[in-house]
């Protein structure tokens, strides 16, 4: 039994690590402040004896006796990340520095959940680990864009400097039940919307590409990450490299939901990238890993979760 600690474990992703890994028989310690989690994604997994939940903020330092670290902590939708930019980047950046601190102190390994904002509005597609981005360092997505690049940089810089165990996975979109009806981001949005037979609403042509993966292949990929040798530091893309535009996925999820709504086209926000597709090489070749849910199913099951809170 490892001893694993979770930041922004009752968040989206975090709760479904966190359910995971005590399936595994592991213990978990759940670290939150509740900014953008709830704990109705946790509540189920409060009266397992082997899951701690702790009200704490990764800005703040942390001290416990852990084995593994999955640092999950940050807003990862527009949004949130936007409502309060310095607080973002503190996040990411305070939040590393006191999780690689107590990875050092402990000699845990440490995974960061990085994201696919490290591109940027990419010029090179499909997106490989090489590419260093195109990222605008002073726009309104930059808080979070160039957070997570600067946690990257501290990741490389504790492992060179003091040999911690560091593990970097890029996060492209994923998706599933759990997610914050009112995230902003647009699988969420669309079922939202087509559940209420509202307009679905979508910025630009629509013509801009996204690769979605759905959550259970993700987590199943952090973990398999997380358990690699001590040599496979990263970083290393995670989605799904099939490529849908926004268009196509308006009216996938309205055929699947039934719904009367229309599509309503609405100005492009600033720095919104044109094209997102993971290439997977590095995850097939290091963890045998790859997306096996079907876009189409993975809504499905998505839709049904939202029925239920709606």
């Amino acid at each position: 039994m490892n001893r694993v600690l979770v930041t922004g474990g009752a968040g989206f992703l975090g709760s479904h690590l966190c359910e995971k890994l005590l399936e595994q028989g592991n213990e978990v310690l759940c670290l939150d402040n509740f900014f953008t989690g709830h704990k109705r994604n946790i509540a189920h997994l409060l009266p397992n004896p082997y899951f701690e939940l702790i009200r704490h903020d990764v800005t703040a330092p942390f001290f416990a006796e852990i084995d593994q670290i999955y640092n999950l902590a940050c807003p990862a939708s527009p949004i949130h990340y936007q409502y309060n930019p310095i607080k973002t980047i503190k996040t990411s950046v305070m939040g590393s520095i006191n999780m690689l601190g107590l990875a050092k102190r402990v000699k845990a390994p440490i995974l960061q959940a990085s994201t696919s904002e490290v591109y940027g509005d990419p010029i090179v597609h499909p997106q490989m680990e090489e590419y260093w981005g195109n990222v605008n360092p002073i726009g309104i997505r930059s808080c979070y864009d160039e957070g997570k690049r600067c946690a990257e940089t501290l990741f490389f810089d504790y492992h060179r400097q003091n040999q911690v165990k560091i593990k970097v996975v890029r996060i492209f979109n994923t998706y599933g039940p759990r997610m914050d009806r009112n995230d902003g981001r647009v699988i969420s949005n669309f079922i939202v919307q087509a559940l209420q037979n509202q307009d679905i609403s979508v910025f630009g042509t629509g013509e801009q590409t996204r690769s979605f993966c759905y959550v259970d292949d993700l987590i199943d990929g952090l973990i398999k990450m997380m358990n690699t040798p001590d040599d496979v530091c990263g970083p290393i893309n995670m989605g799904n490299p099939n490529e849908f535009t926004i268009n196509q996925l308006a009216n996938l999820i309205i055929k699947l939901t039934k719904s009367k709504s229309k599509i309503v086209y609405h100005p492009l926000p600033e720095d919104d990238p044109m094209r997102r597709q993971p290439h997977i090489g590095r995850a097939k070749k290091h963890l045998n890993w790859e997306p096996t849910t079907p876009l189409e199913e993975g809504l499905s099951r998505t839709i049904e979760y939202f029925k239920t809170i709606l």
